[in-house]
């Protein structure tokens, strides 16, 4: 369980600086913030686990997923021509 909180804190702070980061007004509540960051993490440790970078079961780490969470913004904005809705 604990593990799975530090997950979404994680994803929450890897959101915040990948918005941050990334310019442009990307107006998102503090869930879609986390959902980011979260979906980033993810994202960075498949593709660490796909370039060996990672071993099975291990996360990647704070920097990778935020630039995770970058890539994952970008996708998301490119995906709405540049609408975001406030959720």
């Amino acid at each position: 369980m604990l593990h799975f909180i530090g997950f979404i804190i994680l994803g929450f702070f890897a959101g915040v600086i990948a918005r941050a980061i990334k310019p442009g007004n990307d107006r998102m509540s503090l869930m879609m913030t986390t959902l980011l960051g979260m979906a980033g993490a993810l994202f960075a440790g498949w593709l660490g686990r796909l370039m060996n970078w990672y071993e099975p079961g291990e996360g990647a780490g704070f920097i990778v997923s935020i630039v995770g969470a970058v890539v994952v913004l970008s996708i998301a904005y490119l995906a709405t021509n540049g609408r975001t809705r406030r959720i």
